[in-house]
């Protein structure tokens, strides 16, 4: 009997005290501010909340905050895939300081990376110089918001894709080889269905980064209104001319979209966990 008590006691303190200490602190730290935000914006009547979430400006914002997100965690899914290939397949010279680069976004300060990138795609940039006499506006401009995208998306869909892929074993390729299977069939028929859930939850992660991104784009994208403004602008340009209302209006639509995504992300992690126990 003693046994069994020592067994079942635990070094933490009992189920009840940590979830009260754990919700306390949620509800402080996010659900209070939270419920405050949605509060805010309904202060003004349900009217007043449509007409400065769904304004004109507002739905352009949106318009180019999501498409450009799309296309950015697009990109960041491909060409991190092929990162986050060879960080898991291969060991070369220079392995650790590519793995410390792909965390780079997370360390640096948004707005230094959004300076940087300015530099780097103006009109006389190093890279904006060749982009213009191709036709291609670098900064100020919906490319230089998709660049930034970029930029802070890319270590999510990497981070996310690495795992999934060490745990493919190399003898399944090799078996699919053996048996006659070309290169491409291999890719589509054997690589992608083991971890298509991982590579979508990276996209996924990618995009909702990118949504709410305010201090790399700002520098890069001009700001014009209808052009090159995004919804995170507008909720600081409102609060800078004491609009509160209209900015937490805003500011609700795009934590409920936010909000959607994270739910779409826990989906995905938990089928990627029972993928991984079923194999």
């Amino acid at each position: 009997m003693n046994r069994m008590k020592i067994a079942k006691r635990s070094a933490l303190p009992a189920f009840g005290v940590t979830f009260g200490f754990g919700f306390f602190y949620m509800c402080l730290l996010i659900l209070i501010p939270l419920a405050a935000l949605a509060a805010k914006s309904i202060d003004g009547g349900y009217e007043t909340f449509i007409e400065a979430a769904f304004s004109e400006r507002a739905l352009a914002a949106y318009k180019i905050s999501f498409s450009a997100s799309f296309f950015a965690a697009f990109v960041n899914a491909a060409f991190g895939f092929c990162i986050a290939w060879v960080l898991a397949r291969y060991e070369f010279f220079g392995k650790n300081i590519l793995d410390a680069l792909v965390d780079m976004p997370f360390a640096l300060p948004t707005a230094v990376a959004g300076i940087a990138l300015t530099t780097l795609y103006s009109s006389n940039g190093l890279l904006g110089a060749p982009l213009e006499t191709m036709g291609i506006k670098g900064a100020f401009s919906y490319f230089g918001i998709v660049v930034a995208l970029i930029f802070v998306g890319v270590p999510f869909t990497v981070r996310t894709l690495v795992p999934a892929i060490k745990e493919l074993p190399k003898e399944i390729e090799e078996a699919a080889s053996t048996l006659g299977a070309k290169g491409y069939q291999v890719f589509w028929k054997v690589i992608i269905p083991t971890i298509w859930i991982a590579w979508l939850s990276g996209f996924v992660l990618s995009f909702a980064r990118a949504v709410g991104e305010y201090g790399s784009v700002v520098f890069i994208a001009g700001n014009l209104p209808f052009q090159t403004e995004i919804a995170p602008l507008i909720i600081v340009t409102k609060l800078e001319q004491y609009e509160y209302i209209e900015s937490a209006a805003i500011a609700v639509v795009m934590l409920f979209v936010s909000l959607i995504f994270l739910v779409l992300t826990d989906f995905l992690g938990k089928k990627l966990g029972n993928a991984g126990v079923n194999r």
